[in-house]
Protein backbone atom coordinates (compact mmCIF):
# COMPACT_ATOMS: atom_id res chain seq x y z
CA UNK A 1 0.00 0.00 0.00
CA UNK A 2 1.72 3.19 -1.25
CA UNK A 3 1.59 6.22 0.87
CA UNK A 4 -0.21 8.98 -1.05
CA UNK A 5 -0.86 12.85 -1.06
CA UNK A 6 -4.80 12.49 -1.23
CA UNK A 7 -4.37 9.76 1.60
CA UNK A 8 -2.79 11.88 4.20
CA UNK A 9 -4.07 15.78 2.81
CA UNK A 10 -7.81 14.82 2.46
CA UNK A 11 -9.40 17.91 1.31
CA UNK A 12 -12.69 17.39 2.18
CA UNK A 13 -15.03 20.42 2.41
CA UNK A 14 -17.40 20.94 5.31
CA UNK A 15 -21.17 21.86 4.80
CA UNK A 16 -22.41 25.32 5.89
CA UNK A 17 -24.41 23.30 8.48
CA UNK A 18 -21.59 21.43 9.73
CA UNK A 19 -19.87 24.98 9.85
CA UNK A 20 -22.63 26.60 11.86
CA UNK A 21 -22.49 23.52 14.45
CA UNK A 22 -19.15 24.10 14.90
CA UNK A 23 -19.12 27.36 15.48
CA UNK A 24 -22.31 27.10 17.56
CA UNK A 25 -20.90 24.53 19.66
CA UNK A 26 -17.87 27.03 20.12
CA UNK A 27 -19.72 29.83 21.33
CA UNK A 28 -21.21 27.74 24.20
CA UNK A 29 -18.99 26.49 25.45
CA UNK A 30 -16.76 29.90 25.29
CA UNK A 31 -19.96 31.56 27.59
CA UNK A 32 -20.75 28.29 29.49
CA UNK A 33 -17.25 28.95 31.27
CA UNK A 34 -17.85 32.73 30.95
CA UNK A 35 -20.94 32.06 33.35
CA UNK A 36 -18.86 29.56 35.16
CA UNK A 37 -16.08 32.17 36.05
CA UNK A 38 -18.45 34.88 36.94
CA UNK A 39 -20.54 32.53 39.07
CA UNK A 40 -17.65 31.63 41.09
CA UNK A 41 -16.43 35.29 40.98
CA UNK A 42 -19.80 36.30 42.42
CA UNK A 43 -19.65 33.48 45.13
CA UNK A 44 -16.66 34.35 46.45
CA UNK A 45 -17.01 38.00 46.26
CA UNK A 46 -20.22 37.21 48.62
CA UNK A 47 -18.57 35.32 50.93
CA UNK A 48 -16.05 37.88 51.74
CA UNK A 49 -18.69 40.34 51.81
CA UNK A 50 -20.57 38.46 54.15
CA UNK A 51 -17.29 37.62 56.80
CA UNK A 52 -16.63 40.99 56.97
CA UNK A 53 -18.06 43.26 60.32
CA UNK A 54 -20.89 45.37 59.87
CA UNK A 55 -20.05 49.16 59.48
CA UNK A 56 -21.94 52.15 61.45
CA UNK A 57 -24.63 53.16 59.21
CA UNK A 58 -23.70 56.45 57.49
CA UNK A 59 -25.72 59.62 59.22
CA UNK A 60 -27.14 61.95 57.01
CA UNK A 61 -25.61 65.23 57.00
CA UNK A 62 -27.26 68.53 57.96
CA UNK A 63 -29.45 69.63 54.89
CA UNK A 64 -28.11 73.44 53.51
CA UNK A 65 -30.59 75.72 52.47
CA UNK A 66 -30.42 77.04 48.66
CA UNK A 67 -28.86 80.36 48.34
CA UNK A 68 -31.50 82.55 46.84
CA UNK A 69 -30.38 85.56 44.66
Amino acid sequence: MAATKEKFFKQSRQTLQDKASTTDTAARQITAAENADREKKTEKLRALRLARPEAEPIKPSAKRGHKTK
